[in-house]
């Protein structure tokens, strides 16, 4: 298994590969196979070509396995590692045809998670000695959050809720349906009782002050500026816990941090991060 979330196992991360070498080979990569005779074997290895922290080996490894079940899988690293340029993370031996086919998609989600795991490597680092936690958002690639939630991880970070179904987060426009944060998270209480968390997103000190009063379990300051989150910490005072939301970038992230925030989400970790350049060279035996 390579999750060890509940909500996740390998047959999600199956359907994910599948479709995605679909999208990519369809009924068959024409140029490796016209070229290449189906007996053929080679051996390849996959560099880093930077610095940064490596996420997703055990799904290359899995898209390589769709097209040759018996390759041989030698990883010199693992997720989470620090790697840097010109570092051998793989060696890999099998089928000349499946190395040739898998590699653009295996290099593509190697890249992307790792990518992921440092980019948030670098926001853990800048609030270290703090007891805030980076925390991802939704703003990820439909159909690969599972993976960039676990990048996530591999870069030291914390996943928020899933989707919509694992936690209540009550924003603006649904305050505004139910015409209160005091209306929403009664409504939403009675419904579900205390077995699900349940989030307040707030602009300012009166929301701030309502969520508290009808026991949110979390209270998110959405895009308050450092002086307003301190004072919305200190009136909150441990009795929820507290995320800071909007605008976060790796030059505020410390002083935000400071303001005593149980966590800080982050949006930049998956909506826009650059992949991490990683190469694959195939020889053959």
């Amino acid at each position: 298994m390579i999750f060890d979330n509940k909500n996740i196992n390998d047959t999600d991360i199956e359907k994910i590969i599948d479709f995605a070498l679909k999208e990519d080979i369809g009924t068959g990569d024409i140029t490796s196979n016209k070229l290449i005779p189906k007996t053929s074997k080679s051996k390849a290895i996959i560099v880093s070509k930077s610095y940064g922290i490596i996420a997703g080996l055990p799904i290359a490894e899995m898209v390589f396995r769709k097209l040759d079940k018996n390759i041989f899988w030698h990883p010199k690293v693992k997720d989470g590692d620090k790697i840097k340029p010109n570092e051998i993370l793989v060696k890999i031996e099998g089928s000349h045809r499946a190395l040739l086919s898998c590699e653009r998609l295996a290099l593509n989600f190697l890249q992307r998670m790792s990518g992921i795991a440092t980019e948030t490597s670098r926001y853990v680092k800048a609030v270290e000695g703090c007891k805030t936690k980076i925390l991802d958002t939704r703003k990820t690639v439909p159909c690969l959050r599972l993976l960039d939630k676990y990048a996530v991880k591999m870069g030291g970070g914390t996943n928020h809720r899933m989707g919509l179904f694992d936690m209540v987060m009550i924003k603006e426009n649904h305050i505004k349906v139910a015409g209160s944060i005091k209306n929403a998270v009664k409504q939403i209480r009675n419904k579900i009782g205390k077995k699900i968390k349940i989030e307040v997103e707030t602009t300012n000190i009166d929301e701030v002050t309502e969520a508290l009063q009808v026991r949110a379990d979390i209270i998110m300051l959405d895009n308050m500026d450092n002086k307003t989150m301190k004072k919305a910490v200190e009136i909150i005072n441990g009795k929820a816990l507290v995320e800071a939301s909007g605008n976060m970038t790796l030059k505020r992230i410390k002083a935000v941090a400071d303001t005593g925030v149980d966590f800080i989400s982050v949006g930049a970790l998956t909506h826009s991060v650059k992949a991490l350049d990683i190469s694959q060279y195939i020889e053959e035996i």
